[in-house]
């Protein structure tokens, strides 16, 4: 059996033998993508020019809003810079290399997980710039069908089949010069087994892109599962799917860092059943010793969904320290302003200087600020990141998008357009059905402030018969009886 996706031609046997999901070409999509952007990115540095297929002019997306007030000058000098760049390459000389050919100085690319091969092989026909790509899988029906695949669409001086642990290639390639360019882990389920061994195994700047496909894990269904497999514990909140890319990137970044490297994200999406992102890794003890200020505690109330992020470390450069930059209150006026506050306050025994006393901080600080405010001192010797500047910018800084009134959202298909009612004999929609829309129309926009009120909405709990209060209920038990009649008759 055969079929197409991409540009590969896949033989498949009959029996459901070798893993294969149609669901995720939009995965396999963007993995082509984003390898041919970082092949086209890191072959540059070694003098190579990939050549894309059908490529004319290459689009450019600038995530980041552009500053105000100069957008129209920088949209106007970016074609220019563009245009200067292009020419100052054409003067180098590059090594061109083209889909399908085999380029020495191209990337070295491993699948550790590749089943039919179907990735590989699309790798090897879409995307420019490689020395090799080894598509490696336990299962020797895989391992054989994955040549025969190699075969067919004629790409195997390019890619070659294995049958190991993919952990075991990776663990075998931590030299510095084995290290693939390429990593990609697609794992049935969590790649967290594979993730010590991948970030040993991409070289300096590597790409490693990871799958996972266990959200109910992940999005707060089995927060102890998760911790045991990725450091971190899941909950279950609306931001479940962004939590959840970043609970793989943190988990990257603790592996990487035992070998003294760190990752920097590209892209991270959130798709279907499952999440992917790509990555760089890199070697650098300094930036390794910054990990601790990239992550954090998650504080979330389970009443309302707020949530409050506590960092586990901040940066910070060595220099004065000397914060509001005024002259220091004498004691006996300091203590007076916690007395008049309505808080206990004494000297220390262990420091003249030193005071006891149960104010929070944020009082202390408030003190200090009113003292700075009749104690002024130069505003010029206050630094950016001082308590005590405080300053607020109202200039308009709407991004382009609300400038030019871009929808948003898509709009509403129809008029109520929500779940509709279930079907009744004869068509139409039950009478006391539409009177209870007409009843509840609206009761979100039109809150009740007169407990009075209340009689209008029927008793829940009366309903269910654990209603005590009885004649005293601020609901209504009438409208529950009249309806238990009506069924009656």
């Amino acid at each position: 059996m055969e079929f197409m996706e991409g540009k590969a031609a896949i033989l498949f046997p009959s029996a459901n033998e070798v893993f294969y999901n149609p669901v995720q070409e939009f995965n396999r999509d963007l993995t082509c993508a984003v390898i041919t952007e970082f092949a086209r990115e890191h072959l540059a540095q070694r003098g190579v020019r990939i050549l894309v297929p059908g490529e004319k002019d290459r689009v450019v997306v600038r995530l980041s809003e552009e500053k105000n007030g100069t957008e129209d000058q920088e949209a106007s000098e970016q074609p220019e810079k563009e245009r200067q760049k292009e020419e100052e390459g054409d003067k180098k000389e590059f090594i061109t290399a083209s889909v399908g050919e085999r380029c020495e100085q191209g990337l070295r690319v491993l699948e550790g997980l590749a089943a039919s091969g179907l990735r590989s092989v699309r790798f090897a026909l879409e995307v420019p710039g490689l020395k090799s790509i080894t598509a490696n899988d336990y299962s020797a029906k895989a391992a054989a069908l994955i040549a025969r695949n190699a075969q067919h669409n004629n790409v195997s001086h390019i890619l070659q089949a294995r049958q190991r642990d993919a952990s075991m290639v990776m663990y075998e390639a931590r030299g510095k010069k084995e290290r693939y360019d390429v990593i990609d882990l697609d794992p049935y389920g969590s790649p967290s087994p594979f993730l010590d061994a991948a970030v040993q195994a991409v070289s300096e700047g590597g790409l490693l892109c990871i799958t996972c496909t266990d959200m109910a894990v992940m999005a707060g269904n089995s927060g102890e599962t998760c911790y045991s497999k990725y450091g971190s514990m899941s909950i279950k909140s609306r931001y479940c799917h962004e939590m959840a890319l970043r609970i793989i990137l943190h988990s990257l970044d603790q592996r990487a860092a035992v070998y003294q490297r760190y990752i920097e994200p590209l892209l991270s999406v959130s798709v279907d059943f499952y999440i992917r992102v790509f990555v760089r890794v890199k070697t650098g003890q300094a930036v390794v010793k910054n990990s601790a200020s990239k992550h954090a505690l998650l504080y979330n109330c389970v009443g309302c969904g707020a949530f409050h992020l506590q960092r586990m470390g901040k940066k910070m450069s060595q220099g004065k320290h000397s914060t509001v930059h005024c002259n220091t209150p004498p004691m006996l006026q300091f203590r007076s302003a916690l007395l008049h506050a309505g808080y206990r306050v004494s000297l220390s025994h262990a420091c003249k200087n030193a005071v006891k006393t149960d104010a929070p901080a944020g009082v202390l600080w408030d003190i200090i600020r009113c003292w700075e405010k009749s104690n002024p001192v130069k505003r010029e010797r206050l630094s950016e990141t001082s308590p005590a500047h405080l300053e607020f910018s109202f200039k308009d800084a709407n991004p382009q998008s609300r400038k030019r009134h871009l929808t948003r959202f898509q709009e509403n298909p129809q008029a109520n357009w929500g779940p509709k009612a279930r079907a009744k004999a004869g068509g139409g929609i039950s009478s006391e059905l539409e009177d209870k829309r007409k009843q509840f129309q609206g009761k979100r926009k039109k809150p009740i402030t007169d407990s009075s009120q209340l009689k209008s909405l029927p008793c829940k709990k009366f309903r269910k018969g654990t209603c005590t209060y009885g004649d005293k209920c601020c609901y209504s038990h009438e409208l529950e009886q009249e309806t238990n009649e009506k069924k009656m008759d």
